[in-house]
């Protein structure tokens, strides 16, 4: 019988599918020394008793009302705008940014200032279930290399991006890089000092080139991040086509949306992230999925600054990899949680329509809604796709990356009173109830990274 660094028993949830839940009674999970999924089983198979009785020092068995679910897959983080969360979110985009939000991000030269800020928002999104995060960063190479450290020594698996910002004509004097020059060779730098960083690193820390979006960049930085990203294979991230302001401003530079001025800058490819993406067309759509790119759709954020409702059911039939993002600060909410039920909201106002003075079957876009287990599989799965990472699922050769759910808690108890409820619908009250007390334990790589 073979050794295994650590067994796990209990219930849980995995996506079988885009639309399909998986639900494992009782299962066995098997991790082994590099804290991966090495093997799934079930009560009826034959080496199952086997393995409990083999493994009772490794053991952790889950008591009744406990469940485990994939650790939450965040694809779009500003990190330094954790300090600012919650506030001005009743403004217009552009004026919220050069009112409030470059002028914090600008304070992050100061690396006791920045530590602060990114220990806590590490620390709060493993505490929401978060064990993968790609995060933008701010100008300051030392900084960004900073919160790659500690998503290292918290052991979250972050990908994190230098933000690139050259453009004198839509960047303030206090808060942009030097020059592009500059800027291209501190994120060149960046890249080389994570990877190396990432050698001693279980559970992954990954650079990221980071244009912040096509209005903070020059076409002499967008060139060289192309180029930059295709030299090391490194992920991409920025914003793509999020506002009216964003998506009219690049229509009126390149004559094309954002994703073919992005696309002929070598920034869409196969490890391309590109958040919002709230008015792509069909054309937008399959340059997207030719190319790998992935959306990252972030519901609550849109909800105030996009202007629009991303159709993100159309998106995802065109071929389109999505994951969810929370958008700190622009989303308020640091939980994934909350993000998937928003994200189903959104999705029934686009389909059902939100102005009553029209008739019922002029007033919204069919077929835009998406169900509960769709928003959980864009946090899971969806966002392992969309990384090309095996995480997001529970399921052989996967990390081993979970929340484990206590729905009996005292200050958070879930309206669970009957032993034999149908695990589906139990499954729906997490996913719908759940807070972060509730998370009592999060592991991330077979390594456990945060307990109540």
């Amino acid at each position: 019988m073979k050794n295994y660094a650590r067994v796990f028993k209990g219930n849980a949830f995995t996506s079988k599918s885009p639309t399909e839940l998986h639900i494992l009674k009782d299962y066995l999970f098997c991790i082994n020394e590099n804290g991966m999924i090495a093997k799934v089983v079930a009560p009826v198979d034959q080496d199952y008793q086997t393995i409990l009785e083999t493994n009772q020092d490794k053991l952790q068995c889950l008591r009744e009302g406990q469940y485990f679910l994939p650790g939450f897959v965040d694809l779009h983080v500003h990190a330094p705008q954790w300090a600012q969360s919650g506030t001005a979110l009743d403004i217009p985009l552009y004026d919220w940014l050069n009112t409030y939000t470059f002028p914090l991000e600008a304070k992050f030269s100061d690396l006791n200032f920045a530590r602060k800020v990114y220990q806590d928002v590490v620390s709060t999104l493993l505490a929401n279930g978060t064990t993968t995060a790609l995060y933008f960063a701010t100008v300051h190479k030392d900084a960004s290399l900073l919160l790659a450290q500690i998503c290292v020594e918290k052991g979250q698996r972050g990908l994190v991006g230098k933000v690139v910002m050259d453009n004198l004509d839509q960047t303030s004097e206090f808060y942009r890089d030097h020059d592009t020059q500059t800027a291209l060779k501190e994120t060149e730098d960046f890249i080389l000092e994570v990877n190396e960083l990432a050698k001693t690193t279980k559970q992954g820390v990954y650079p990221v080139v980071t244009p912040r979006f096509i209005p903070s960049c020059t076409d002499e930085a967008l060139k060289g991040l192309g180029e930059l990203a295709a030299k090391y294979d490194t992920y991409v991230q920025s914003h793509c086509s999020e506002s009216d302001w964003e998506h009219e401003y690049v229509l009126s530079r390149f004559k094309k949306n954002d994703t073919f001025a992005l696309r002929d800058f070598g920034l869409l490819r196969d490890k391309s992230v590109m958040a919002h993406c709230n008015f792509l067309n069909d054309d937008d759509a399959e340059l997207f999925a030719e190319t790998g790119t992935a959306v990252s759709h972030c519901p609550i954020s849109n909800a105030y600054f996009a202007n629009s409702v991303i159709p993100v059911a159309h998106l995802h039939s065109k071929g389109v990899d999505i994951g969810l993002g929370s958008d700190i600060s622009g989303g308020f909410s640091p939980s994934l949680y909350d993000n998937a039920r928003q994200a189903v909201i959104s999705s029934r106002m686009l389909e059902d329509g939100v102005n009553s003075r029209l008739p019922a079957v002029e007033r919204g876009v069919p077929h835009s809604r998406i169900t509960i287990n769709e928003a959980f599989y864009f946090a899971t799965a969806g966002g392992g796709e969309s990384l090309s990472l095996p995480i997001g699922r529970l399921a052989e050769n996967f990390a081993w990356d979970v929340q484990i759910i206590d729905t009996t808690t005292a200050t958070a108890k879930l309206p669970i009173f009957d032993n034999q409820e149908d695990l589906e619908d139990v499954f729906q009250k997490i996913m719908y109830l759940v807070r972060p007390e509730n998370i009592c334990e999060v592991w991330v790589q077979g390594e456990k990274v945060h307990s109540r």
